[in-house]
């Protein structure tokens, strides 16, 4: 299975769309909320389409070349998971001219964009089962749903008992997806905003579409109006089944794994394995891995690390040498804070003053280096050293006669390390030097010898 030719080389940044930029006030809703103010699951913030085109120079000037969007369809949460109308941009976002004029000027400068695909259920709008709440048992769309019984009480305290939701919230009602008629409508979405030239989907939830027919199906009909169009599967754990169906996943055990080892929870021969079980578990698939450390799901990561930036640089630093493709949420780079969801969802705030400029400086660094050096986007991963005790991990990513070698010291104090080399084609007298910063070692024999500060990263080449 072939991945996206461009999927390897993508560095994503995810924009919760409410919560970006405002650069259309007219489509506010009455009660929006003050920028800034504090997130909650009802208030509407004021960001939209325009104002991430006004802020695409920032984008660009940050480095990334691909973007995910969290829902834009018409819904009625500032989440937008509960849709109402697959084929209708929401009008607190802007108009379709609107998300053209930003697809166009995304593409003109190299930007792919994917959309947050969310086909397991709707919102209580959606025409279908409006018409339930409306007709009952005589609706022609009864069967678009996991009805239990009539009448179907949508509204009011504690979990749906009439029909299957999501996790049983009442505002999530489940589409039933062996129905052939919800099937091709989901298809035919699909289809609809790929010929909008859309550049892939990112799946909520597919494993609550336990059907692997379903996303053969979904993934011909994909390829098939785009063969290099992206799929990216929301699935937390790790699971090699969903790669038949997805270019990539959404790598949460990655995340996992390296935040374990930043903050010391997870000892450095540990770490290394599951770096190396991943790769074997996924394949080919493994460069096209979607590799998060925060998301609209999860704290964020500077509020995870306990606002330590070492540990921050630190873990980016591993994230963006990893095969597959690096994400960065919105914010993240410049040490936005926040908790669990809504608080994970602060307004980005464009007062520069806020912004920890160090964190933001190191991200752009690592997108810059991770452009110019093909090794740390298509290299091959061989681990070099994981001692115990030490809490230092060393490894190389190797293309052909290009080799760089990551080392990585998660520990409180400095650490000498000696490197064995010889694996990676560097020879005696060879003079590297750390593309992150300024650095110089020569090697000597087959061993590279250096001293590496504590909380540190180094990228040797």
């Amino acid at each position: 299975m072939t991945l996206p030719y461009w999927l390897p080389d993508a560095v994503f940044y995810q924009i919760f769309p409410d919560r970006f930029a405002n650069g259309d006030p007219d489509n506010d809703p009455p009660n929006v909320a003050l920028w800034g103010s504090q997130p909650t699951i009802w208030n509407f913030m004021g960001g939209d389409l325009r104002g991430i085109l006004q802020h695409l120079d920032y984008l660009l000037d940050l480095g990334v070349n691909a973007l995910y969007f969290n829902p834009i369809f018409h819904a009625t949460s500032n989440h937008r998971y509960n849709t109402t109308d697959y084929y209708r941009i929401d009008p607190k976002l802007g108009t379709l001219a609107d998300f053209h004029a930003l697809l166009e000027t995304c593409h003109a400068n190299g930007i792919r964009v994917i959309l947050d695909g969310v086909f397991n259920h709707t919102g209580r709008g959606f025409f279908a089962f409006n018409d339930i709440l409306e007709n009952g048992e005589h609706s022609p769309y009864k069967d678009w749903y996991l009805i239990h019984r009539f009448p179907v009480q949508a509204y009011g305290e504690g979990k749906a008992e009439d029909y299957e939701a999501w996790w049983g919230f009442r505002s999530l009602p489940k589409l039933n997806t062996t129905n052939p008629q919800v099937r091709e409508f989901i298809f035919d979405v699909a289809r609809y905003w790929l010929k909008q030239g859309i550049d892939g989907w990112r799946l909520d939830v597919p494993n609550e579409i336990d059907d692997d027919a379903f996303w053969q199906e979904f993934r011909h009909v994909v390829k098939t109006a785009n063969p290099d169009a992206c799929l990216v599967g929301e699935i937390w754990t790790a699971d090699a089944r969903w790669v038949q169906h997805f270019d990539g996943l959404m790598h949460y055990p990655l995340r996992e794994a390296i935040l374990g080892f930043v903050e010391g929870s997870l000892a450095a021969p540990a770490f290394a394995s599951r770096l190396q079980e991943f790769l074997t578990l996924y394949g080919e698939h493994a460069r096209g891995m979607y590799l998060p450390l925060g998301s609209h799901d999860t704290e964020r990561l500077m509020t995870v690390l306990g606002g330590d930036e070492e540990k921050v640089r630190l873990a980016l630093g591993l994230q963006f040498a990893y095969p597959g493709a690096p994400a960065v949420y919105y914010g993240d780079e410049i040490g936005l804070e926040g908790g669990k969801d809504p608080d994970n969802r602060r307004a980005f705030p464009w007062d520069e003053a806020q912004w920890r400029q160090g964190v933001r400086t190191w991200v752009q660094r690592l997108i810059a280096v991770r452009k110019r050096i093909p090794a740390l986007r298509r290299g091959d991963f061989r681990l070099v050293e994981a001692k115990d005790g030490r809490q230092c991990v060393a490894f190389g990513r190797v293309l052909g006669a290009e080799a760089v070698l990551v080392v990585a010291n998660a520990s409180s104090v400095k650490r000498h390390c000696h490197l064995p080399v010889a694996a990676l084609g560097w020879e005696d007298g060879r003079i590297v030097h750390d593309l992150l910063g300024h650095g110089e070692g020569v090697v000597a024999g087959d061993t590279l010898h250096w001293d590496i500060l504590p909380r540190q990263v180094v990228w040797l080449a």
